[in-house]
């Protein structure tokens, strides 16, 4: 094996909660705390000395004017490169994916992946009269690092698909679908996959919410538990409203000999994989029961690390919404009952959601699994917007079949992105049938709006809105398949069932 291996040797987590403290420290106190904890935890606290490069997650609940030169400053450090990442919960697999490469080519010894999110402090603090946090922390500006376009189009956001709770349930409903379950059975589906994604968080020290839930309780709608975008009551989303941070130091395995880290502290990033789904936008999808991008990622990094789905011991799929975890399971032929889980957190929904940093959790959650022993394999996945980037990584505990490699995913084949013929209609006219839709609820949990996408009978897809009467039965029968008429009425398009 290189000399040059890259290899995971500190990781650390944070929750106010668990240190019963009433509000959390600002992000950027939090992002030292474990930046610090991270240096501890390699038993080397020297390693932030080696970081050549320091990069910060893109933050949603706050925002510095140059965050990676801020947190550099307070640890007393100055790495060569200092990265923020645009938007997306793909960034930080993407960073251990490039980071390793730069590391196994010799470009860097070691760097740091870090983020937090403080947005229940935040949110709480804006109703007390606004929080005083440091925003023009850091000078200068840092280096971007990631696909900086937006997740939706003027027209999908015109319909009201513009954000996840939007969004989500279009591809959750297509997948009921196209596996020919009933409405019913897809619920008592997705309550059995959250339950046991709670059980896990329970067991978390980390997570946001550390408390096991039945499947009836995560599916009953209530006043705490409303449903949002059906079939999606409130448990069942990502829980953006957290305080939470984490950070992950990436080295070469003959750096972390020189400093003395023990080899038990050492997990291997064995490979990555990176891609972009062929339609970027929702509304140019090939399907929306499916995701090429995740089937391209799983595959890919399994192949370069020179293992098998068969040797993996655990996983954590991005779970902001159950769909994606479905749908990663289609990809790589898991049955749902798979006795190695879906997630080492406890996901999203139950670990907590803190905006594009969930993943460096998660993978020092695999990288704390590994070194137990338990596990010699693990397999992370990760993704932005909406379904649209993604990226995946193999981690071994002890040196994996080959050295690292990365697959960055920028070319498809022409096969590929000859699947993606789809002629997306702005005022649509005549006889068509339903792709997907979902019912989009008030904050009294009501029932508000539907959102429709569909195909003319000459293929073209159309997006439009429901009539308000048959809301309510969008939720009780299947409309997909559904046939019936869409008009465009002054610009905005309504479909009527037969």
């Amino acid at each position: 094996m290189a000399k040059n291996s890259p290899v995971i040797a500190g990781v650390a987590q944070f929750n106010p909660r668990a240190a019963a403290m009433a509000e959390a420290p600002e992000p950027i106190e939090m992002m030292e705390r474990v930046a610090r904890a991270a240096a501890e935890d390699c038993g080397a606290p020297a390693i932030l000395k080696s970081l050549d490069a320091l990069a910060v997650v893109n933050l949603i609940s706050f925002s510095y004017n140059n965050a990676p030169a801020a947190l550099s400053a307070r640890l007393g450090i100055d790495p060569k490169s200092k990265i923020y990442t645009t938007i997306g919960g793909n960034t930080p697999q993407y960073l251990v994916n490039h980071f390793a490469g730069e590391i196994l080519s010799g470009k860097i010894r070691a760097a740091m992946i870090v983020g937090a999110e403080g947005f229940y402090t935040f949110r709480r603090a804006m109703k007390r009269g606004g929080v005083k946090w440091g925003a023009n922390g850091g000078e200068g500006q840092p280096t971007i690092m990631g696909d900086n376009r937006t997740g939706t189009t003027d027209l999908e956001e015109r319909y009201g698909a513009r954000w996840p709770v939007q969004i989500y349930p279009l591809f959750e409903n297509a997948r009921r679908a196209r596996h020919g379950w009933t409405i019913e059975e897809h619920r008592a589906r997705l309550g059995a996959m959250c339950a046991a994604m709670s059980r896990v968080a329970a067991k978390n020290p980390y997570a946001w919410t550390p408390q096991e839930r039945t499947a009836e309780q995560i599916t009953t709608t209530s006043d705490d538990n409303r449903m949002i975008g059906f079939p999606y009551p409130k448990l069942m989303n990502a829980n953006i409203d957290v305080d939470q941070a984490a950070a992950v130091i990436i080295t070469s395995e003959e750096e972390a000999h020189r400093l003395g880290i023990a080899q038990s502290r050492l997990v291997y990033a064995a490979s990555g994989a990176e891609a972009t789904e062929i339609g970027y936008f929702i509304t140019e999808r090939e399907n929306f029961h499916s995701s090429p991008a995740i089937k391209r990622v799983c595959e890919k990094s399994l192949e370069l690390a020179g293992v098998k789905i068969g040797d993996v011991g655990c996983f954590d799929f991005y779970s902001c919404f159950p769909v994606v975890v479905g749908m990663a399971q289609d990809a790589l032929g898991l049955d749902a009952n798979d006795p190695r889980g879906v997630t080492v957190t406890g996901g999203l929904a139950f670990a907590g959601g803190p905006g594009n940093n969930y993943v460096t959790h998660s993978i020092a959650a695999m990288v704390e699994r590994l070194r137990a022993g338990k596990d010699r394999v693990g397999l992370v996945t990760a993704l932005g917007w909406y379904i649209t980037k993604h990226a995946a990584g193999v981690y071994t505990a002890g040196e994996p079949p080959r050295s690292f490699s990365r697959d960055d995913g920028k070319v498809w084949t022409e096969s590929e992105t000859a699947k993606l013929t789809v002629r997306i209609v702005e005022n649509a006219e005549g006889p068509a049938t339903i792709e997907t839709y979902t019912v989009v609820h008030d904050r009294m949990g009501a029932p508000e709006t539907g959102i429709i996408v569909g195909r003319l009978e000459n293929g073209a897809r159309f997006i439009a809105h429901a009539p308000k009467e048959i809301l309510p039965a969008m939720e009780r029968e299947e409309f997909i398949g559904r046939r019936g008429a869409v008009k465009s009425v002054n610009g905005e398009n309504f479909f009527e069932p037969k």
